[in-house]
């Protein structure tokens, strides 16, 4: 349970993919326009991540060390196919939406990343485990990004929900304000560069705040042994 803990406390914190690691700044950047095409992505993303880290795990004792990277891109690469697919049959306009941008999960260096420095190392178990809480580390940066542009941008949430979901989820389209225009910085990439900064600002202020307190509590900690001492 502790090993779990920390894969858990690595993936969503320490080394989140997106606000820590910075992989795979082009998708994250990109797509995250509207908090729909955000989901999506992510959950794709999850889908790579978490079959590809099984996948590795099983065949890590099977595969030849000098052609490894090959054979995991040729996994990643049949698995980001059928989520491709599935994509374009089941939800056709998030697949219009996301672009290009679906197949690229295939260069996603999150993805590679995992293969090679967990799951190529570990037990099928901790490296699903591992999949999932990066992958869902990710889907959470995506997700705020993707929220705080729509809203700035055009004073929405869940816009286009029923590319995801299906007609029923239009009613999940919630207005904030009524917006004439859209504001253009915060749906275009430099919006999502300036977003991004800000998130892993307040990332570091929050660790800056938690060590010195940790620090504070440990020197008084120090002086009460050192008072009882004496």
């Amino acid at each position: 349970m502790s090993q779990m803990r920390e894969i858990a406390w690595q993936g969503l914190w320490k080394s989140n993919p997106g606000l820590v690691q910075l992989l795979g700044l082009c998708p994250l950047l990109a797509v995250s326009n509207t908090l729909t095409n955000a989901i999506g992505l992510g959950l794709a993303t999850m889908v790579v991540l978490v079959c590809s880290n099984v996948l590795v795990s099983l065949l890590r004792n099977s595969i030849p060390g000098e052609v490894r990277i090959p054979i995991y891109v040729m996994i990643i690469a049949a698995l980001v196919t059928c989520v491709q697919l599935l994509v374009n049959a089941y939800a056709y306009g998030l697949y219009l939406s996301l672009g290009i941008f679906l197949p690229l999960i295939v260069t996603n260096c999150v993805i590679i990343g995992r293969a090679e420095a967990f799951a190529s190392k570990n037990s099928v178990a901790h490296a699903a485990f591992d999949g999932f809480m990066m992958s869902t580390g990710f889907l959470i940066v995506l997700s705020l990004l993707g929220g705080i542009r729509e809203m700035l941008g055009q004073g929405t949430l869940f816009d286009g929900a029923d590319l995801l979901l299906g007609d029923w989820a239009t009613a999940l389209r919630i207005e904030l304000w009524q917006v004439d225009s859209p504001f253009l910085l915060a749906l275009l990439p430099p919006g999502a560069f300036i977003a991004m900064g800000l998130l892993i600002a307040i990332k570091n202020a929050m660790n800056d705040k938690v060590e010195a307190a940790f620090a504070d509590k440990k020197e008084t900690v120090k002086i009460e042994r050192a008072r009882v001492t004496n």
